[in-house]
């Protein structure tokens, strides 16, 4: 089983696969590698900050296994994590490595499930956040970008079975504690299943801007869209788009 991670760049994949690892679980364990081992990998103690994805190469393959804990009991799933550059996303870097680009579109067509990591825009971060706001691009420069994915996924990568869209560092721009307590996956008594939840969260105002775009993907795609909301600081939220895939990908 094949999933991959794509988004934009500094949307922080690389911080969600790290955090997913922390030993601080609920539902979702990586047993394989183990957290200090992916730890080691994937972050930079001196910078203090997650490394950056080499852009020479379009792929770069991790093994992961996870188990999972799901109603009808744990499940196990290996992933192969398939990483990108954000640089891949540009035309210039695809017309300048032509090989790379077709190499990662024959893997991505290969995949099961694909995660689509976005960062949120300068309008929502909440006032509170210790954050530069510069560091984060317009509502209307986020909408241009993810038009770019409407096309990609309706010309590229329309026979995907399950889509999961991202939108990351949650706690930069909602309640998550008010979000984990809609969204919260408990086996046997959650508040909402899956449908419920993707109703509550596409009709959240973060994703006002490209809910015609979403729906465009669905229109799209052969396989089943959801929308979550995400972030390394609330446990139930990062695992919760794994937990889907597992629940409907999982052997």
């Amino acid at each position: 089983m094949g999933v991959i991670y794509i988004g934009d760049r500094a949307a922080g994949k690389t911080h969600l696969a790290m955090e997913l690892a922390n030993p601080r679980s609920k539902y979702v364990k990586v047993t394989y590698p183990d957290y200090e081992n992916l730890k080691a990998m994937l972050y930079d103690s001196e910078l203090d900050s997650t490394k950056a994805t080499d852009a020479v190469s379009a792929i770069h393959s991790r093994h992961l296994e996870i188990q999972v804990e799901l109603p009808t009991g744990h499940k196990q799933i290996t992933l192969d994590w398939i990483d990108t550059p954000g640089e891949i996303w540009r035309n210039s870097w695809q017309s300048a490595n032509p090989d790379e680009w077709n190499k990662f579109l024959n893997t991505i067509l290969q995949s099961e499930g694909i995660l689509l990591i976005v960062e949120p825009y300068r309008e929502i971060i909440k006032p509170s956040a210790a954050v530069n706001y510069d560091d984060f691009i317009t509502q209307q420069q986020w909408c241009n970008r993810f038009e770019r994915w409407v096309e990609f996924f309706r010309h590229d990568c329309n026979k995907v079975r399950h889509l999961t869209i991202c939108l990351n560092k949650a706690d930069m721009f909602c309640d998550i504690a008010k979000e984990e307590s809609q969204l919260e996956y408990i086996p046997h008594r959650s508040k909402k299943n899956w449908l419920q939840r993707q109703e509550y969260i596409i009709d959240l105002p973060y994703f006002s801007p490209i809910k015609p775009h979403i729906t465009e993907i669905k229109k799209s795609v052969s396989g089943s869209v959801r929308c979550f909301v995400t972030s390394i600081h609330n446990r139930s939220l990062l695992e919760l788009p794994w937990i889907y895939l597992a629940t409907f990908l999982a052997k």
